[in-house]
């Protein structure tokens, strides 16, 4: 079983945190330190809960206001990014927990901390919560970082303003209405960072979950420009593709499902349980006339506990079938418990997924 993540906050860590504050601020009682970071409910703290208490512990322990604590911080990234470098240093996110924690009543000297410290440990939380709390200032900003000569400050003027980022607190304002998000995201569509273009595609992602015709008509304008346009155009229709909507299908040059012809699937295994996946296999062929463009997925419909079923779309291949071309595929899938997902036992049902166009659905017992 891997190692917690929530681990990688050793004593040897903090003990090495607890020196390099001192670098910066002589008068920090490092045993003192180590002491309160790791006090009776460290134990029982979750990551994100020690990122939290990390930067609360600073906070108690630097002397000064927070323009001073700041300046340590900002101090602090700047000379870890000299040493370990890298474009995201993920365990010292208590850093921008810092200023996300103690810096609100401070916008614009917050503003300047992140512009700093995300070139070191992304600022895509902290941002947040000034995002919500003055939304005309921080377009102004976002629109300031997208023209940053750091990509990393240029990703954070769209990580840091998807309205549904994983973890991260959601932006109900651009789920409402995304306009000044795509206003960002137009500024950094060619942005020569490919990871600021796959930020710029998760956050379309985002915006297609809400506004599906949105992303539809920007993605129409976008795709054929170049490689990496067209790259980011797929990745950002991602869900709209899982969907199926033909007129997604269409852009990226699929061809009607009415050209394939797929087979029954076959189910290959006797058992199927938490320690034996399913097994199955099917056949399809390009009956058209000319070489036609596959994308190929499968579906399985999960038994719910209310014993309703959820349909979740898996991606097998994409390719292109020359005229009468056949291809025959085997698939597994794991019915092992995951963190996001309970598996109940019962009937479940798999089916092909062709260009977007349900099979027949095949139902299967899970023991």
């Amino acid at each position: 079983m891997p190692e917690p993540l929530k681990n990688m906050y050793s004593p040897a860590f903090i003990s090495q945190l607890s020196e390099r504050i001192c670098r910066y601020d002589a008068s920090v009682d490092l045993k003192a330190f180590e002491r309160d970071v790791f006090d009776k409910q460290w134990e029982a703290r979750e990551l994100k809960d020690r990122m939290k208490h990390i930067a609360a512990v600073m906070n108690s322990h630097l002397t000064g206001e927070y323009d001073d604590q700041l300046s340590v911080v900002e101090q602090m990234a700047l000379d870890l990014d000299r040493e370990l470098g890298g474009e995201m240093n993920f365990e010292y996110m208590f850093l921008p927990e810092f200023i996300e924690t103690f810096g609100k009543h401070d916008l614009e000297r917050s503003v300047a901390g992140m512009t700093k410290v995300t070139q070191f440990t992304s600022c895509e939380f902290a941002v947040r919560p000034y995002i919500l709390q003055d939304p005309e200032r921080m377009h102004r900003q976002m629109k300031e970082w997208a023209t940053h000569e750091h990509a990393m400050v240029r990703r954070l003027a769209t990580e840091g303003y998807r309205p549904r980022l994983p973890w991260g607190m959601a932006l109900g304002i651009y789920k409402k209405d995304p306009t000044n998000v795509i206003e960002g995201l137009e500024m950094l569509k060619d942005d020569p960072s490919e990871t600021v273009r796959r930020s710029v595609a998760n956050n379309l992602n985002d915006i297609a979950k809400d506004h599906p015709n949105t992303v539809l008509s920007i993605a129409k304008n976008w795709y054929g420009a170049s490689e990496e346009r067209n790259w980011l155009v797929k990745h950002a229709c991602r869900t709209l593709l899982k969907e199926g909507r033909p007129d997604v299908l269409e852009i990226f040059g699929y061809a009607k499902p009415s050209a394939f012809r797929a087979s029954e699937i076959k189910i290959t295994s006797p058992l199927i349980n938490a320690s034996t996946p399913l097994s199955f296999e099917f056949n399809i062929e390009n009956k058209a006339k000319s070489a036609s463009l596959l994308r190929l997925e499968y579906a399985i419909h999960f038994l719910k506990a209310n014993g309703s079923h959820n349909k979740k779309v898996f991606k097998i291949s994409e390719r292109e079938l020359k005229p009468g071309e056949q291809i025959q595929m085997e698939r597994k899938q794991s019915f092992k418990p995951i963190s996001t997902r309970k598996m109940y036992p019962g009937v479940h049902y798999v089916s092909l997924v062709v260009n977007g166009e349900e099979k027949k659905v095949v139902p299967f017992e899970l023991e």
